[in-house]
């Protein structure tokens, strides 16, 4: 459908018809029943008949494969999971390392499965390199963080620092401070991505049928408008969309993130700026800022948008021109070179944000379950782990992916934290966001009163505690 295409770049670069596969038009019978043709949906398929080829997997999407955030992400596939820091902090040495270690080998097992499935997605693992680059109180920001890692044990294979200079010779920035650089991520072109795993599932033997919203589940049961699936197993792969499904919602925010991107660049401006090894890039502000340079010479750039008051899901994302000028100044500042560039895309997508910031993995036996989400924005590489977890708890295993401080095992839903009912979560990320706004715009200021920058930083590092 035409209308596909204009969800994201991304989706308007397919030289594919995006042509529906067929809908749910019957009652089946089934092993597994995913609801989701996003990147967790996909992978758990994926490594179920992998390992378990007799299972029969059934896949329900209520549009098509890379409608949700799958096909609208900034394209980064990072080795890591979000809060990973905290969430290994308390581990002894030897089992933290090796944990750090999974983590970081989540680009390395997608490219080994996109080479083995022949599946074309740019994927280039060029590292990601943070910059403190616009304000110097980022510089201090990041080499603090670059100590709390060395404290957990990751040394300069892991995390380096770059000094400006060294900087200067994979990215320039118009006021570099430095940046820490990480080998573990790399980016990809995301609907390439997800539409070939919707495909290579398909030749594995799953049946996936598209325009098949579910619309009532319970347990070993999902029901669409005009057939339904039986299964032992039920995995809600929805993430953003987890409030369309009660009672998901009261554990996954959905957040909106903005992206956009420029029109293709000359070799000689991107001479002028680096990127040349798909390296990702972000700016160390509390805004959440990330950005690629595309297969095609493009500037990929986003941020992070916001909350609608009872979790509502935002359709629309023809994004409004403070927006689009929002993510253009940000660039911008960091490349005043583009400045004037012109913007042929402009998207975003819901992204769900779990409670404390804790993505979960867990297998509830008791009501045949089993559940990944709450990546935070981080699940390009997080979902390819959910998706090895949840084939490992269904098929019963014990191994080092169910072992991990994010995985909750044979538990139920209660155990997940939740988030505080309405007006208070409303109140309470907006307030949040404003902290982060105002403190950008104090810092971002070089005549702002000292006073002033510390307060502001007070303020936002206070409220970003409250999430934690």
């Amino acid at each position: 459908m035409t209308s596909w295409r204009n969800i994201s770049l991304w989706m308007d670069q397919l030289d594919e018809p995006l042509t529906p596969r067929p809908s749910l038009q019957a009652d089946l019978r089934a092993d597994v029943v995913i609801v989701g043709a996003g990147y967790t949906g996909l992978w758990t398929a994926y490594y179920l008949k992998r390992q378990a080829p007799q299972l029969r997997v059934v896949v329900l999407e209520a549009e098509t494969a890379g409608f949700g955030a799958s096909g609208r992400n900034g394209g980064w596939l990072m080795g890591n999971i979000l809060g990973e820091d905290r969430l290994l902090a308390g581990l002894p040495a030897e089992p933290r390392r090796a944990a750090f270690d999974l983590l970081h080998g989540i680009p390395d097992e997608v490219a080994s499965v996109t080479e083995r499935e022949g599946i074309a997605c740019d994927l280039r693992k060029g590292g990601v390199l943070y910059c403190a680059a616009r304000y110097p109180e980022q510089l201090s920001g990041l080499q603090e963080h670059l100590q709390h890692l060395r404290g957990l044990g990751l040394g300069e294979d892991d995390y380096r620092w770059l000094e400006p200079a060294e900087l200067a010779e994979q990215l320039r920035v118009a006021n570099p401070y430095g940046a820490l650089y990480s080998p573990h991520c790399a980016t990809i072109q995301p609907a390439k991505l997800v539409r070939g795993l919707a495909r290579c599932v398909e030749a594995m033997g799953v049946e996936l049928y598209e325009q098949s919203r579910v619309t009532e589940w319970e347990r070993g049961l999902v029901r669409t408008a005009s057939g339904s699936v039986s299964a032992d197993w039920v995995v809600p792969a929805v993430e953003g969309y987890a409030a369309s499904l009660p009672p998901l919602g009261h554990h996954q925010l959905p957040v909106q993130s903005l992206i956009v991107a420029t029109e293709p660049l000359p070799a000689a401006t991107w001479a002028e700026i680096g990127l040349a090894r798909g390296q990702a890039f972000s700016e160390a502000s509390r805004q959440v800022t990330y950005g690629q340079r595309s297969a095609d010479d493009r500037l990929v750039f986003g941020a992070r948008g916001g909350y609608r008051f009872g979790g509502q899901l935002r359709s629309d994302f023809n994004l409004t021109e403070d927006e689009r000028e929002l993510r253009r100044y940000l660039f911008g500042e960091l490349f005043p070179q583009l400045r004037d560039v012109r913007l042929t895309h402009a998207w975003g997508g819901n992204l769900g944000m779990a409670r404390r910031f804790h993505p979960h993995m867990l297998r509830d036996t008791r009501n045949g379950i089993a559940l990944s989400g709450g990546y935070g924005g981080e699940g390009v590489g997080a979902s390819n782990l959910g998706g090895r977890t949840l084939a490992a708890l269904i098929l019963g295993q014990d191994n080092q992916l169910t072992r991990q401080p994010w995985v909750y095992g044979d538990s139920g839903l209660e155990r997940l934290p939740g988030w505080e009912p309405e007006p208070l979560r409303w109140l309470g990320y907006n307030a949040i966001i404003r902290s982060f706004v105002h403190e950008d715009r104090v810092l971002a200021d070089p005549h702002s009163a000292p006073w002033r920058r510390r307060l502001a930083q007070g303020v936002a590092g206070f409220m970003e505690g409250f999430m934690k």
